[in-house]
């Protein structure tokens, strides 16, 4: 009985993983496009997201700011859900829907990308905060489940898994960070290697 239980699982992320690479790969490269042209020209990533995916935006923050599998200098990432007075000080004076577009607002300048994560695409607060990010010139990635919810009218790329189990969703969402995290940290990679190499000519 618990073997057929973790069985079905397993075999069920299997499924939807095998289905990611068709579904999911051109917007996750234009995903990727988007943060290496933003840490190239000094900008920042700025995640958020509720439960679940706001574990899964401190963790891109993280991958971030320390390394993925390389060593190289630090790039520049915020998880709004991770600073729980501010959380809790907007969500108490001005609505939980308002958490993060508030952050955004005081944080965020043009050329940033704004990466919200929700796995319906309907998160009011996460919706709210895109909208905003739109009209600052903030570039917007939406990470969600199958249907794409309300991101998908909102975001400039949207990557939505092939799914609408939450869990089997949220087990897509860390490859796909993970994927971006390896892309943009060869990129700077690249470019540090053929800056160093054009210093050395000179």
């Amino acid at each position: 009985m618990t073997d057929d239980i973790l069985r079905k699982n397993i075999e069920g992320s299997i499924a939807v993983h095998g289905r990611m690479m068709e579904a999911c790969l051109p917007a996750m490269s234009r995903a990727a496009g988007a943060l290496i042209a933003a840490y190239h020209s000094g900008r920042k990533a700025i995640f958020f997201g509720n439960g679940g995916s706001a574990a899964d935006a401190q963790h891109l923050a993280a991958e971030f700011l320390g390394r993925y599998l390389r060593e190289r200098s630090p790039l520049p990432a915020l998880a709004l859900n991770a600073n729980s007075s501010a959380v809790t000080a907007i969500g108490n004076d001005y609505g939980y829907e308002h958490i993060f577009s508030r952050q955004l607002q005081a944080l965020a300048v043009a050329g940033d990308v704004a990466f919200g994560i929700s796995t319906s695409g309907n998160a009011k607060n996460v919706v709210e905060a895109l909208v905003v990010a739109r009209t600052m010139g903030v570039h917007t990635i939406g990470l969600t489940g199958a249907s794409g919810g309300r991101m998908s009218e909102i975001v400039d790329v949207l990557i939505a898994v092939p799914s609408i189990e939450t869990p089997r969703i949220q087990e897509c969402h860390i490859l796909v960070g993970h994927a971006l995290c390896d892309a943009v940290e060869q990129a700077m990679a690249a470019t540090a290697a053929a800056t160093g190499a054009s210093r050395e000519v000179k």
